[in-house]
């Protein structure tokens, strides 16, 4: 994947109604200075939560599937770049090296150069990847290597994630026959592969649902596959994809909708005072 470009830091819009000209300039700079119009300690409390929100989501990656570029790879296969790793610094402990959506027009094909252990996730359509024929929310884990051949009969999007670190053995997860664990109440979790405490995983969760404040011991990404979720004050919509870098954390985790998530992480979750 090595038509991908270094992913900028923050890119930031809604699939629903776009309220990105709420965070842009000049709009940016009222909601992070102090809250001078309330009265007394609440406009002082607004305003230091404001800032701390700010400053926690500035080492935090948050790509917005409608302000995504698509990148043309083969006739009818186009590429939306989530992220890429830095090469001028060691990578983080569970950094991908890049990931990104590729999207399959029908009867399209792509063959992938050889590289590190990828991961496959099916969010829409049917396809078929080295062989396999996937479906929606199938799951299928390549070790490096491999130069898998993709292509779809009637068109697809496949999330992709390419990752360096340990070998991997070929593992595939079909959504069908996978089940929903229970996670914590309200919470369902299916492991998809795991290996010195990270994980790949599918979460999902119901209406209200919400989960403790936590650290990330590995680097945690989160690929919105279905509904809405609140990660601190950033609101993710279908699509959207955000990596927390380890070493940081997350406040607030929950969903008002209901929701199915990718996420690649910690296998156990490092709660706040525990």
């Amino acid at each position: 994947m090595n038509t991908m470009p270094t992913t900028p830091e923050s890119q930031d819009a809604n699939d629903g109604d776009d309220m990105s000209p709420l965070l842009s300039e000049p709009f940016a700079r009222a909601w992070a200075a102090p809250a001078t119009g309330l009265p007394g300690r609440l406009g002082e409390r607004l305003g230091e939560r404001l800032a701390r929100s700010l400053q926690a989501e500035q080492g935090m990656v948050t790509v917005r599937r409608r302000k995504s570029d698509a990148l043309p790879l083969a006739d009818g296969v186009l590429q939306r770049p989530l992220y890429r790793a830095p090469t001028d610094r060691p990578a983080r402990p569970g950094e991908p090296r890049a990931v990104s959506v590729i999207e399959l027009a029908a009867g399209a094909t792509l063959t992938l150069p050889a590289g590190g252990s990828r991961e496959f996730l099916v969010l829409r359509g049917s396809a078929e990847v080295d062989g396999e024929a996937l479906s929606l929310r199938d799951f299928l884990l390549l070790p490096a290597g491999s130069a898998p051949q993709l292509g779809s009969a009637d068109g697809a999007h496949l999330f992709v994630r390419e990752m360096d670190g340990p070998g991997a053995e070929r593992t595939l997860v079909r959504d069908r026959e996978a089940g929903w664990p229970e996670f914590a109440p309200g919470i369902a979790r299916r492991v998809l592969w795991t290996a010195g405490g990270e994980a790949a995983l599918l979460y999902r969760a119901d209406p209200g649902a919400s989960v403790p404040g936590h650290g990330h011991g590995h680097d945690e990404e989160c690929l919105m596959v279905q509904g809405e979720l609140f990660l601190d004050d950033v609101l993710l919509q279908q699509g959207d994809y955000q990596l927390a870098p380890a070493g940081t954390g997350h406040r607030i985790t929950e969903t008002d909708t209901g929701v199915i998530i990718y996420a690649h992480g910690d296998l156990d979750l490092q709660f706040n005072g525990t």
